[in-house]
């Protein structure tokens, strides 16, 4: 496969993750992070460095709010449940085992 074709799939497998976690409000990020080690802020922020890669400025907010679909504050008090202390928990052992 040539260099264009892979990363025009590259790009479009990420649209579809971003348009899939958008339509998932119900999943967590702290779960997430748990589970993958990563979560929509992670992405933002490697949209974020890719750009800059690229001589492209984006704050913070604005790439999270690519992922997010609206500003990251927003989304946060819409969406964003406080964390149990279970997940807590589980968040802690995953930054323990490196996952």
């Amino acid at each position: 496969m040539d260099e264009k074709t892979t990363t025009e799939l590259e790009a479009a497998t990420f649209r579809r993750l971003v348009a899939h976690l958008r339509a998932r409000k119900d999943v967590q990020n702290i779960d997430l992070m748990i589970a993958g080690g990563f979560c929509r802020n992670c992405l933002g922020d490697w949209y974020r460095e890719a750009a800059a890669e690229k001589g492209i400025s984006l704050d913070k907010d604005e790439a999270r709010g690519l992922v997010y679909g609206m500003p990251p504050g927003e989304w946060k008090d819409k969406y964003q449940k406080k964390a149990t202390p279970e997940q807590l928990a589980a968040f802690e052992a995953s930054q323990k085992t490196g996952h």
